[in-house]
């Protein structure tokens, strides 16, 4: 039960730093709306479209990789797997926002 405990908090690690992203990358978008007095969609504007389909992207696929990262500590994978994954992930999000 420990073990799994230490697995777990390793995924909620991950899911902390991911957090401070997606909410990075909300500010980025509320502050794009003010700058380019956008208020619904993305008004036709390419910089909106792009903010608007990071942060997007991010909401979509982030959630499944850390449910898919908790199954994998869950079902036995060592914790330096998950840290691994886990800095590949974080890596990987950060460089496509």
């Amino acid at each position: 039960m420990e073990q799994l405990q230490s697995l777990l908090g390793v995924t909620g690690f991950y899911a902390g730093i991911l957090g401070l992203l997606f909410v990075l990358l909300s500010v980025r978008v509320s502050q794009a709306r003010q700058r380019l007095a956008i208020g619904i969609s993305d008004g036709g504007n390419p910089e909106m479209t792009r903010v608007i389909r990071v942060h997007a992207n991010f909401a979509e696929y982030g959630p499944m990789a850390l449910i898919l990262l908790a199954v994998i500590g869950i079902n036995g994978a060592s914790i330096w797997l998950l840290h691994v994954l886990g800095v590949a992930l974080v890596a990987i999000r950060a460089e496509h926002a």
